[in-house]
């Protein structure tokens, strides 16, 4: 009998929902690692953000790629880890995917006043408030068959953690990958 995969999971939305409290908390609850996506920007990234130019496509892919690498090498070596990353497009999920057989994504869901309201209150982050039109035009909800599942950034990171776990238990396993 083949031993059960290490969790993978990228906590996704966009800037102010909660994606590393929670990735965290999820992180803890599943044994798993944690990496803040973040953290992986290239510094030309860092700075455009920073300033208040929304990265592009192109901006984003060699980043996509460093994440899909980190959730690849986890996979290759059966560890969990959770990932908080914007995750934006579907097209960049697939990037995801590609790289990491039965990733799982948690997407945070709030309305706008509440995630301007968070950004505001950050002192510790790059991306300002003026950049959160331009992720809410650009994102695009996940669906049940991205094995994707979306939670209410309102309430408590606990209680979601908890909704996250118990619907991440509830999954299939993934397709056998291809060879």
């Amino acid at each position: 009998m083949a031993a059960a995969l290490a969790p993978l999971v990228v906590v996704m939305g966009v800037s102010g929902s909660g994606k590393t409290t929670l990735g965290r908390l999820l992180a803890q609850r599943l044994g798993a690692e944690f990496l803040e996506g973040d953290n992986l920007h290239p510094p030309r990234n860092v700075e455009r953000m920073a300033a208040g130019i929304p990265l592009t496509d192109a901006d984003r892919r060699d980043w996509l790629l460093e994440i899909a690498q980190q959730l690849a090498d986890a996979r290759a070596g059966n560890h969990g880890l959770v990932v908080s990353c914007s995750a934006l497009k579907r097209s960049y999920r697939d990037v995801l995917r590609a790289a990491s057989t039965g990733l799982a994504f948690v997407h945070l869901n709030a309305d706008r006043a509440l995630l301007e309201a968070r950004m505001d209150a950050r002192t510790d982050h790059f991306m300002p408030a003026s950049l959160l039109d331009s992720q809410l035009q650009t994102l695009e909800p996940p669906t049940p068959a991205e094995r994707a599942a979306s939670f209410d950034a309102t309430l408590p990171a606990a209680q979601i953690a908890a909704q996250a776990s118990a619907w991440l238990a509830k999954l299939p396993p993934p397709p056998k990958a291809k060879r």
